[in-house]
Order: C-alpha cells, then structure tokens, then sequence
C-alpha cells in the first residue's frame, strides 16, 4: 500500500499544472513553437514541393537566426516601455500582444508570395517571422518566469516546453498535412489562427507586479548614456560579475553536449540502418511527442517534488545511460519494436532534462532583467549546441554508429560533474537574493 502522506505529495505537485498561470504559460508555448518549426522545417517542405534549388533551400536557414542573436535586442524589450496603445495591459504583455499582431500579419503575408518568382521577397519575410518569433520568445520567456515562485518552476518549464513541442507538430505535421488539401495561403492562414491563441494565452495571463516594473512603465526621461547603461550594460555586468558566472555559462553549454552530438546525427542514422521513412516519422515524431511530454511532466514534478538539483542529476543521467539504446539499435539494425524502445526512453529522458534545465536557467534570472538574462543563457546554450554539433558528422563516420552513441554518452559527464560543483555552490540563490 503506497504511504498517503506521499501520494498527498504528489497530488499536491500535479495540482499546479491546472491554475490559470501554467494554463496560460502552456498556451504561450504553443505560440513559441510554432514561428520556428514553420520557417526552420516546414518553409524547407514547401520549397521542396514547388522545385526550389536545394541549394537555395540550405541558405533558407538561415532564417533562424534571429533565434540565435535575441540577446542583442532583449534589453530593449526590458527596458523601454510598450507601444502607448498597449501599455494598458502592463510591461510584459504591453510588449507580447503587439509582437504577436505582427507575427500573425508576417506569418499570413508569407502565404501569399512566390517562392519560384520571388524567393528574395520570402527570405525577407521568412527572416520577419524568425526575428518576430524570437522577439515573442525574450518576452513569454520572461513572463513565464516572473508569473512563477521559485518551487513552481519546474511546472512552468513543464508546461511551455510541452506546449512548444505541439506548436512544432501543427507548424510541422499539421501544416504540412494540410497542404495535401487546401492551397498554402489557407495553410499559413491557419497557422496564423494557431498564434492567435497564444495570444489569448497572454490576455488570460495576470501581469507580473513588481517595482522593476514599475520603474520601466513610469520613470521620467533621462539621457541616452544612463539609458543605455541601465539597458545593454547592466544586465550583462550582473550576472557576469557573479560569482560562478563562467561555471554557470560553461554548464549551459555542456548539459545536453551528448545529446546535442547523437541527436544531429539521427535522421542519418536512421536511414542508414535501414528503415523507411514512414517508420521514422510514425515513431520518432508521432510517438516520440508523447514520450517527450511524459518526460517534461515528469520533469516538473521532480522539480516540484525534490528541488532543481537532484532534477537536473537525475535529468542529465537519465540522458547520458538513454544515448545507450541507439547503441543497440546500431547492433540489432531495422527493428522497429527496438527503435521504439530507443525513442521512448530517449525522448523521455529529453523531457525530463529540458524541464529541469528550463527551471534551472529561469531561476537564475534577476527579475529586473528577466528577458535579458534568460536570453543570454539561452542564446549561449543554442549557438553551443549548434557549434557542437557541427562536427557529428565526422565522428560518426571514423566510429561507426555503435562507438559513436557510445561516446556520445560518455560525452555527459563533463556538465555532470559542473552540476556536482554549482550544486555545493547554490549560485541561483545570489539570483534571487538580487531580484528582491
């Protein structure tokens, strides 16, 4: 018989996931995934499908950029305050309702062009959806972690990565779906709609209190240098001046350094092996969403449950010892029931990591500059990921894919040994004791 006060526990952990706040923050995340799986994935298809030079496709990734490079304009959605006509709704939605009217408005207008006759006229488009979904992300991101104490973290993580990974399936399967049977300016159209609910998300949303806040919504004019200074300069001095800020910065990057390497390399390895392409999609994406956000709500509540620490352990093991499935895909060759397998506790274990992880960056944000600094921590940990995975390739062709899943395993410990060392040091609490 389980211990009741234990199960009251865990019924006391689940019950977050229904407040209004991690409704809204899920619904938010739905609108940030969608802008970047539509121009990173799904813009590539419909280029495809009108004979677009494959070439030209490549350089279409370009688009994604702005993902990349938020930071650069995150202070200014920090500091200044909203559009007069949406100061109303406070500093964070004042800035998230109108980004979104945008993103809606690029996101249709990218329906009506012409690849073929005009592909300039679309990456100039494609590049205003990217920098406007980025644009929404620095300030859902920092609405999300100031709508949110400490402890409820984990469940706010839990949701808005579960909400991205849905957004991604209807900007990704959804849409691409739909073009079978309506014409692409319905099928933007629609994706547009799909924004349009996370910004009701925000509408539903209460808006942060805080004298931070305040400051930004009401302050006098002041000169350009102390503008500046308090915007661009500030932010970064804080948290660079910490005392573990290098440690903190090198563990962004070395956390999901295993996955980062083995995930680059799926898609080859799959085909490589031996399976179809309709085996590939109805498992690692249809079934491998749920696996995913079995593994961010079981993130959640272990952060709920046990504390940011031991969630992240247990994240980034469980990471680590998963990569070892793909090492005996790579022996057992087109077994469908062990590709299964694989992806079930692979995704699992990427869930359960991302939403520590995600509660982790957040709690390490000063709440006078939310956006920015989780902006930073974010961007570092994208172009690490990207730098380092560049090279993938490589290894996987001078170790064969049973070494190469292998190694990519062991590649975990580095960030699991930081964590050991950040753990003793608790550098999220110099975070807070700073907001306050």
């Amino acid at each position: 018989m389980s211990d009741p006060a234990s199960f009251s526990r865990w019924r006391d952990a689940l019950a977050v996931y229904g407040e209004r706040r991690v409704l809204a923050i899920f619904g938010m995340g739905i609108a940030s995934g969608l802008p970047y799986v539509l121009i990173v994935s799904t813009l590539g298809y419909w280029l495809a499908r009108l004979d677009v030079d494959l070439s030209a496709i490549g350089l279409f990734g370009l688009v994604a950029l702005p993902y990349a490079w938020k930071v650069l304009w995150a202070p200014a959605l920090d500091r200044l305050p909203p559009p007069r006509l949406f100061q109303a709704l406070g500093r964070r939605r004042g800035w998230a309702v109108p980004i979104q009217l945008a993103l809606i408005g690029a996101i249709v207008a990218l329906g009506f062009t012409d690849p073929a006759e005009a592909p300039w006229i679309v990456a100039a488009i494609a590049c205003a959806v990217g920098f406007l979904g980025a644009s929404q992300d620095v300030v859902i991101d920092a609405l999300r972690i100031e709508l949110l104490e400490e402890e409820e973290q984990g469940a706010g993580a839990a949701a808005t990565q579960m909400g991205w990974r849905i957004g991604g399936l209807i900007a990704g399967a959804g849409a691409i779906g739909l073009s079978d049977f309506v014409g692409w300016p319905v099928v933007f159209a629609a994706m547009a709609g799909a924004v349009g609910l996370g910004m009701a998300a925000v509408l539903i949303a209460p808006e942060p209190k805080s004298a931070h806040a305040a400051e930004v919504m009401q302050r006098p004019k002041r000169d350009l240098q102390a503008e500046l200074t308090r915007a661009v300069v500030d932010p970064f001095r804080e948290f660079l001046t910490r005392r573990d800020a290098l440690a903190i910065l090198v563990f962004a990057l070395l956390y999901k350094f295993g996955d980062a390497i083995g995930g680059a390399m799926a898609n080859p390895f799959y085909v490589d092996i031996g399976f179809s392409g309709a085996e590939i999609a109805a498992v690692t994406k249809v079934f491998g969403l749920g696996a995913t956000v079995a593994g961010v709500i079981g993130g959640g509540l272990l952060v709920k449950r046990f504390g940011l620490y031991p969630a992240l352990m247990i994240g980034g093991a469980a990471q680590a010892l998963t990569n070892f499935a793909f090492t005996w895909l790579a022996l057992a060759g087109p077994d469908v029931s062990v590709l299964t397998v694989a992806i079930a506790v692979d995704n699992f274990a990427g869930g359960l990591g991302s939403a520590a992880f995600v509660a982790y960056l957040s709690a390490l944000c000063n709440t006078a500059f939310t956006a920015t600094q989780y902006a930073l921590l974010t961007s570092v940990m994208a172009q690490g990921r990207s730098l380092m995975a560049a090279g993938s390739g490589y290894l996987a062709e001078a170790l064969g894919w049973p070494v190469f899943f292998a190694t990519t395993a062991l590649m975990a410990l580095p960030g699991l040994l930081l964590l050991r060392y950040l753990m003793r040091r608790r550098p999220e609490r110099a975070a807070a004791a700073a907001g306050d």
